[in-house]
């Protein structure tokens, strides 16, 4: 993490009031939130709808933080406390990362797209550090406060920094880029998230493609050679990069040969390698993450002949195609965290090709974000219901509504279930699980169907 010097900083975040008094402290790292302070550290207070962190920093710093930015107008700064005036906190802060990011010498990998950078950043990360130190972005930091706190928190020594990057809106990831300056980028798909605010693909897609403008002179691009948004556009884009494509098809730079679906996992072989690759973690979709993680790490000199040891310790953030285990022996694939009508599809096409239960379950929630046509995408996902391969539906939600209705023309009423209300949506699952029963849990984060996974996990009713 960053350790500087008071006066250091102050240059560093452009500061407007004499430090002098306090300018040999030390700070090391930095947190915005002050219940987290930690000796040395940095507290960086932001104005909120419902509280002023101006308010904590005499706390802050009694707990033992080094000093702490004050935002311009904000009346009466403790001037007598180790305090950096700015003009503005969060511009400050993210000014101090811009410039701590230039003093190091690590390399950056920045990752965005639509579905699967959480996945592929875990990835890159397990593979590079077959080789080097590195360090990612954690949970979801990853957008205009998370990103400079991750920078932030990189050690001097650290090598590479995988970097992940998320977005709502138009010029959100060429700030975020502009402000890591990869090395090489990732683009994963352009899917259907953001279509609220972005109103079609193409505008998904070029929002994404603004990860380039701050990619290094002659950096790698990996992107989805299977998504023709992409490619048709990748070269309008100035500068001297270089393109490496994933995907399904033949003509893309890396691709599957052969594919099998395991209990915890898939088997795989690629084009370029004859290496037998398994990754332990379910579905066919995850296979082209990992080949985005790939192209990555051969950049960065990792032999194809070492990676299955660096896919075989991946360490995936929480609620993403994970396999637990309910109370009555029922297998549970907790995908909570997020949900597209992609990545929707590809849950489902998962469940429906894994073999060894009697029972196949689907628990599916709204899916947000998705712009005027959300109830159609619902529908959508309901009509890709297989009668042989699924065989009840449990939905969470207005729209989860939409969903029923799809699948209703493929499953019988008796398999279909529609719930406005989590409680009872439980009592009615409850009843179809058994020791052979495989349950998908999955929906938008804001519909925390995570909650239906705890209470399946649950010790007693």
């Amino acid at each position: 993490m960053i350790k500087r010097s008071l006066r250091q900083i102050a240059e560093m975040a452009d500061a407007l009031n004499d430090i002098t008094p306090f300018a040999e402290r030390l700070i090391t790292g930095v947190s915005i939130d002050s219940r987290k302070i930690e000796k040395g550290n940095l507290f960086v207070p932001f104005k909120g709808e419902h509280a002023d962190g101006h308010q904590y920093v005499a706390s802050a710093i009694e707990k033992g933080a080094a000093a702490a930015f004050w935002q311009k107008d904000v009346p009466n700064p403790p001037l007598h406390l180790p305090i950096i005036l700015v003009e503005d906190c969060l511009v400050a802060l993210q000014e101090l990362a811009r410039k701590y990011r230039k003093q190091l010498q690590v390399r950056v990998v920045g990752i965005t797209g639509s579905n699967g950078k959480t996945t592929t950043k875990d990835m890159t990360a397990s593979l590079l550090s077959l080789k080097y130190k590195v360090q990612k972005t954690g949970g979801n930091f990853n957008n205009h406060i998370g990103l400079p706190l991750t920078v932030l928190s990189l050690e001097e020594d650290t090598e590479i920094a995988v970097l992940e990057m998320g977005m709502s809106g138009r010029g959100e990831i060429a700030f975020l880029t502009n402000l890591a300056c990869p090395d090489a980028v990732v683009i994963t798909n352009i899917g259907e998230s953001h279509l609220l605010d972005l109103g079609s693909r193409e505008g998904i897609a070029e929002a994404k493609l603004e990860i380039l403008q701050g990619l290094k002179d002659g950096g790698l691009a990996v992107l989805h050679g299977d998504e023709p948004l992409l490619m048709e556009r990748i070269h309008r884009h100035k500068g001297n990069v270089q393109v490496q494509t994933f995907g399904r098809r033949e003509s893309n730079d890396l691709y599957p040969i052969d594919i099998t679906q395991l209990d915890k996992g898939t088997r795989f072989t690629i084009n370029a390698s004859s290496e037998v690759f398994e990754l332990p973690i379910l579905g066919t979709h995850n296979i082209l993450n990992a080949l985005a993680a790939m192209l990555i790490a051969r950049y960065f000199e990792i032999p194809f002949e070492t990676i299955n040891e660096g896919l075989h310790t991946i360490k995936l953030t929480n609620m993403r195609m994970e396999l637990v285990e309910g109370r009555h022996g029922e297998k549970i694939i907790n995908d909570a965290y997020n949900a597209s009508p992609t990545s929707m599809m590809a849950a489902i096409e998962l469940v429906s090709n894994l073999k060894g239960y009697e029972r196949k379950i689907l628990v599916l929630g709204d899916m947000l974000e998705l712009g005027p046509e959300e109830e159609q995408y619902h529908l959508k996902v309901g009509e890709a219901m297989d009668q042989e391969k699924i065989d009840y539906l449990f939905t969470y939600g207005k729209l989860g509504n939409h969903i029923a209705e799809g699948a209703r023309k493929f499953l019988g009423e008796h398999q279909v279930f529609a719930f406005l209300d989590k409680t009872e949506l439980l009592q009615k699952l409850m009843h179809y699980v058994n020791d052979k029963t495989l349950v998908l849990v999955k929906a938008s984060r804001g519909m925390k169907l995570e909650e239906i996974v705890k209470a399946l996990q649950a010790d007693t009713p």
